[in-house]
């Protein structure tokens, strides 16, 4: 499972015109589901997410999480990550996972970071969204969590 985390003062996305999520100071997350993706991806990822320092400390360094600035989440599934574009002028979704599992893990981590008592608001799967942002720094990191070689 992919997260490309984005450290904003505030972002929205919205479907049709209609808002249907936002946050203040925090992180936008974009959610790239995987093949072989399971709940303990969803798990680790939003674990990572959560705890991953990208915000100022006093001295100006990163050391503190969403979590820790009491920051806000906003969630936007993009399926998109997950294509391998390593050869050729357009991407293979073969990783990508099928759009069922794909939206059955996203709506898996939404309810874990619902859970997480960071307040958290989240795109829609599949939707034709348009996401806007102030980017802050601009901080952006990719994240996986990827299943365990067994």
């Amino acid at each position: 499972m992919i997260g490309l985390i984005q450290r904003v003062r505030e972002a929205r996305v919205e479907v049709d015109g209609v808002v249907v999520g936002r946050t203040g100071r925090g992180l936008l997350a974009l959610i790239g589901v995987q093949r072989d993706d399971d709940e303990p991806q969803a798990r680790r990822l939003l674990e990572r997410i959560l705890g991953y320092r990208v915000f100022p400390d006093e001295a100006g360094r990163m050391n503190r999480s969403v979590r820790d600035i009491g920051g806000g989440l906003l969630l936007v599934p993009q399926f998109t990550l997950a294509a391998d574009t390593r050869k050729g002028m357009r991407a293979s979704f073969a990783p990508a996972a099928s759009p069922e599992r794909g939206e059955a893990l996203f709506h898996r981590l939404l309810g874990l970071a619902r859970e997480s008592g960071v307040p958290v608001e989240a795109g829609r799967f599949a939707a034709d969204m348009q996401v806007h942002l102030i980017n802050d720094g601009p901080v952006t990191f990719w994240l996986e969590a990827r299943p365990s070689a067994a």
